[in-house]
């Protein structure tokens, strides 16, 4: 039995909580999949898995052997990582995140332009708006827009992210321009289900407000709005690197353009420094260089 895939089976089934999930992840049979937990149970001499017919959970024997497994599979990553940095070839596997709407803006050209220079290289990108825990998920680097990032983290700033308001000519056209911030509060506004829904922050100068916004749509996600927005729905904040192409096109315009809102940072995040592989390291310096000029 190859235990190593043995374990990465077992590994995606505990997080899928399916088999049928896991087969189709990994491109193998159904039954394939259920040889190898099988396989793995009788070597530990354990059962890893309760299985019914809607759920697959862990035993408190599988709950030790996961957390097991997880640290084996990403040793085995570094250990294939850092032979090929001697061989000067990177080769493995990079498994990062990052917010859907920097995902479809940059993060998928980036991929593929860093891949075509390593091509022995495979890379997994999981576009997510939820945080995830790094180790558990066997994520190699995180790229987050925040203005605080984690600090259990080990963070490298890669670019700035600004951001700006924006609506479609139509919407203004039909509610006209507002004139000042506190005018925000009779407009249809489109905001982030899990920050700045009611509340948003601008600054002209040494000026700053506070301004109560009544938000008729929101999404946790940041294309949704753009997208509401693209169809008149109202005003949104977006970052520039997805509005400003609308804003080339004259698809939207600027509102409010003489206030500024808060600025955060797009980072790079990984657990250590200790264990960060030659793959991550040449995929964040390669990310540095890229964004130095912003190209949104």
């Amino acid at each position: 039995m190859d235990r190593l895939t043995a374990m990465q089976v077992f590994v995606e089934v505990a997080a899928s909580g399916s088999f049928s999930a896991t087969a189709d992840k990994l491109e193998m049979s159904r039954a394939m999949v259920t040889r190898y937990v099988g396989e793995l149970e009788q070597w530990l001499g354990a059962r890893l898995l309760q299985r019914t017919t809607r759920s697959v959970t862990l035993t408190d024997a599988g709950e030790a052997c996961l957390h097991r497994c997880q640290q084996m599979l990403v040793l085995m990553d570094h250990v294939e990582e850092e032979t090929s940095y001697h061989r000067e070839v990177l080769r493995g596997q990079l498994r990062i995140t990052c917010s859907m709407s920097l995902a479809y803006a940059q993060m998928a050209a980036a991929v593929v332009d860093f891949l075509q220079q390593h091509p022995q290289l495979k890379i997994d990108l999981n576009a997510s708006e939820g945080t995830l825990n790094l180790v558990e998920a066997r994520i190699d680097l995180a790229i987050r827009i925040s203005a605080e990032p984690d600090p259990m983290l080990i963070g490298r700033v890669l670019a700035p992210c600004a951001s700006v308001l924006v609506a479609s000519p139509a919407y203004l056209a039909e509610r006209g321009q507002p004139q000042a911030p506190s005018e925000l509060s009779t407009h249809r506004c489109l905001s982030y289900a899990h920050f700045g829904k009611t509340v948003w922050r601008l600054s002209k100068g040494e000026e700053q407000t506070h301004v109560s916004v009544t938000s008729h749509f929101s999404a946790n996600e940041a294309t949704a709005l753009l997208r509401a927005a693209l169809a008149g729905g109202g005003i949104a904040l977006q970052p520039t690197y997805l509005a400003n192409p609308h804003l080339r096109d004259g698809s939207l315009q600027v509102v409010l353009p003489d206030w500024k809102v808060p600025d955060m940072s797009i980072y790079a995040l990984y657990p250590s420094r200790k264990h960060l592989s030659p793959a991550v390291r040449a995929l964040v310096d390669f990310l540095v260089q890229r964004f130095v000029k912003q190209p949104w």
